[in-house]
Parts: C-alpha cells; structure tokens; sequence
C-alpha cells in the first residue's frame, strides 16, 4: 500500500479536532476508502481450462487419490503461465490441496470439494501462523505461500467437515465433544506455542504435530500478492475460515460463510494491506471478521502492520464480533472503513469491537464507520477493551493505543450498552479521540459505560429515544 493513503488520513485526524459537522469528516474519509478499492489489483486469467476429471478425479476416488488429481492439475495451469482448475459438480473428497501463481480454482455450481478428516492426511507440517504466533503447524485445506495472481470462486461449495466428531474437540471444551483422553490444544500444544514465543524460539524449532491440537485454517494464504475470493460458499472449517496473512491487495466478494465451531472466524486478514470484504454473508462460531497483525513477541519482532481494508456490503448473522480488530494485533492497525452493512442477531455478540492488552502493544487508528443497521446483539454498538484476557500469561510492558474512531448513522434495536470503553486503569490517554455521531441505539439495557479514556464525544446519540452524553 502506497504510503499517500496513510499520509491523507493522518491530515483527517488533525482536521476532525476542529469540525464541527462531524458526518464531513467520514465523507472524506470514505472518499480516500474509494482510492484504495481503486488501486487494489484483482487478478485476471487466461482462457485455458482445465477439468479436474482429466487428471484422474473421480467423485468415488478416495481423499488422497483425488488430492493428487487436483494438486496436478493445478501444477499445469501455474505451468502453463496461469489458467482456470474446474471443480465440476458433484462432491468430491480431497486431502490438502496448495494453489500456485496465475491458477482459478473454480467450484462449479452444485459442486462441493469436501476435505478429509483423516488428521494424518495434514502431514508434513507448514510454514503459518497460529493466533498470531510464528510455526509449522497442520497444512491448510487450502494453502498458499509465496503467490501472485490467484483466485478461488465458482458457485460451489467448500467444507472443511469440521464438527465435534473431527476436528472442534481439539478445542479442549466438552461442548465441543471433548472427553479425557482425546487430543486438546490444553494439554500443552497452545502453551508451548507461547512459550516458545515468549523464549523467542526460531520458527525452524517451532514444529507442531497432531498431537498439539492446533487446528488448521480452511484457507490460508501467506506472503503473495493478488488474491480473489469470490462468490463460493465456505462452511464447517476446523478453525479460521480465511486467513490471508501477509497478502497485498486482497478482494473476498459475494462469499457465503457458515461454520459454527470454535474458533470458527470468517475472515482474518493478517499484516495485509489493501483488502475489500464487499457484499459477503457471515453466520459464524466467532468473530466473523477479525483483524489481526501478530501476537506479542512475533507481532512486535515483524512489526508489520494491517492497513487499508473496507468492509461494505456484508451480513453479519451469528459471531462474538461483527467487525473486530485484536486481539493478536501487536503489529498494529491504520485505516478501516466500515459501510452499508446489516449485522442481527442473538447470537450476535457486539458489532464493532476492538480487543487488545498491555501484552500486545501497538497503535491501532483511523476507524470509520457509518451505515449500518442492527436488529440485535448481546453486548455494545461499540466495544473497545484494552484488559482483553486479562489472566493471559505475558510480559505486561507493551500498552496499546487506540485512536480516532468513528460511528456515524448506526441504528439498533436491542442491545445491552451502547459504548463501551475498558482503557488502563494507569493511563487514560491509550484511548483517545472517539466520535459517535447522528446514531440511535434503542433497547438498551445499560446505556453507555466509558473508564479511562480521553476525548469520547458524541453528537446526536440518543439512548432509547433519550439525547444523550458520553
């Protein structure tokens, strides 16, 4: 991402301390959201073609003969400088399949690539990241590192068979089909995961097996430029759904996201610059589109922030989180644009949430949202929380800062506060400079709750039909 963008907003913060009509500061803002959609690069193909039946797929072929049909066509289309890999309807059975430079993955309507539940089948490990921390872990169903130009769309369906009996006890909790003596990521997996980053272990050490229970991501795309996700239906992932980590100019559009598992979020864009989420469903077991840019010692040591990314269009039914920042956010965030989105239901936890700690450390600025329509949610409009998991073990020196964020026009029906705000009991200024405007939050149990924060204002903000203060 061109640094001209970073630049412009930082003239809108100094421009909002003095405005007095704060709807012109967001359609400035919005305007610049307009130049970044613009030069964001989405990948374009050639017309070659090729049907994963002439590699030898067959829908009655086993898991792994029909993963070595697939990974080889798509090792003709980068061979042959890019071309589209065809999915035809009907369902098929694969383990892990890796996509290369210039290759369409397309799932045909009526069309579903289911993936094994055979955890040896996601072996050998590879080079990811695991809630923001540096290691080889279990292959993605879908993984890429390393890549330009890629694509997966169709009208087709994507799952990851994750459900109780697969993949979600890993989680460790009995809701989740748990029992002693099955594989957890609480028996030891997490942890040392923490600690190696805690000691700073080189990630060549880092080597996680099945029985660390560290599930893997449905997709997950690291270190590659141009990518498209477009109009597929993705469902049961064993973990995170889409995971672009490291991605420069990313488009997820017109997808259909349904998993209810633990940990089950939407999408998680990691140190990735220029990401349009547009026109996308979301009916998750988490949040359903969390920001993210490492976590503690790893996020500080790549220091590489997440920026640019706009959320429009979207439905947000189930999830802890509509649109979230944190908690692995170390690395930092600037620029999100939130527009023209419905997000609705009980199960739906808060709509704008922004979760760090004094373990993560960072700047997370420029959040701008306007448009949006809440039927319900449990918790708040707006939750910015710097004690996220206050009993995490972790060095305690890193305060984050949270800055200029923004809500204009955001109507609810139900809820149980308004604005809610938890900063540092030892320093009120790591929250500063947030701006509610012209909004309505109506069946609010508690009102507004706003401690240790500095420069919290709000213009036309009425409380169950009330004007009211923040």
């Amino acid at each position: 991402m061109c640094n001209k963008y970073i630049v412009l907003l930082s003239s809108i913060i100094t421009f909002a301390s003095c405005q007095t009509n704060p709807s012109s500061q967001l359609d400035t803002a919005f305007a610049e959201a307009e130049k970044v959609v613009e030069s964001i690069v989405i990948p374009q193909f050639c017309n070659d073609t090729l049907n994963i039946v002439a590699f030898g797929a067959k829908t009655t072929s086993s898991a792994l003969d029909n993963q070595r049909a697939i990974q080889a066509a798509i090792d003709s289309a980068c061979n042959i400088n890019g071309a589209c890999v065809v999915i035809p309807s009907g369902e098929w059975l694969t383990a892990p399949i890796v996509m290369k430079s210039g290759v369409n993955l397309i799932v045909s309507k009526d069309a579903t690539l289911k993936f094994s539940t055979d955890h040896k089948d996601y072996l050998p490990a590879v080079k990811t990241r695991w809630e923001g921390l540096d290691c080889y872990n279990l292959t993605p169903l879908i993984y890429a590192d390393s890549v330009k130009n890629i694509a997966i769309t169709g009208e087709g369906t994507i799952d990851g068979q994750g459900s109780n009996e697969t993949w979600w006890y890993m989680k460790g909790l009995a809701k989740f089909g748990w029992n002693d003596g099955m594989i957890s990521q609480l028996q030891g997996g997490r942890d040392s995961l923490l600690a190696y980053d805690k000691r700073q272990v080189d990630i060549k050490d880092r080597i996680m097996d099945i029985k660390d229970g560290l599930r893997p991501q449905l997709i997950n795309i690291c270190n590659s430029k141009n990518v498209l996700i477009e109009g597929v239906t993705l469902k049961n992932s064993p973990f995170w759904v889409i995971h672009p980590l490291l991605v420069t100019n990313l488009t997820v559009r017109g997808v259909k996201i349904e998993s209810h598992g633990p940990n089950s979020d939407g999408c998680d864009p990691e140190s990735c610059s220029n990401v349009l989420i547009d026109n996308c469903f979301f009916d998750t077991g988490d949040d359903c589109i969390a920001i993210k840019s490492g976590r503690n010692y790893d996020g500080r040591r790549w220091n590489t922030p997440s920026q640019n990314i706009i959320v429009r269009n979207c439905h947000m039914k189930n999830g802890h989180g509509g649109v979230v920042v944190g908690s692995e956010i170390s690395g930092g965030f600037s620029n999100l644009w939130v527009e023209n989105c419905i997000m609705d239901s009980p199960e739906l936890e808060r709509v704008v949430r922004i979760k760090t700690s004094n373990c993560r450390g960072g700047v997370i600025e420029n959040i701008f949202v306007r448009n949006v329509e809440v039927g319900q949610c449990q918790e708040a409009i707006l939750k910015i929380n710097l004690n996220y998991e206050p009993n995490e073990p972790c060095i305690r020196e890193f305060p984050p800062v949270v800055q200029n964020v923004n809500l204009e026009n955001i109507s609810s029906k139900k809820s149980e506060y308004g604005v809610r705000i938890i900063g540092l009991d030892e320093s009120p200024e790591n929250v500063k400079d947030v701006f509610i405007n012209n909004c309505r939050f109506n069946g609010v149990e508690k009102g507004n709750s706003v401690t240790n924060s500095t420069n919290v204002k709000a213009v036309d903000l009425y409380i169950n039909n009330q004007l009211a203060e923040l």
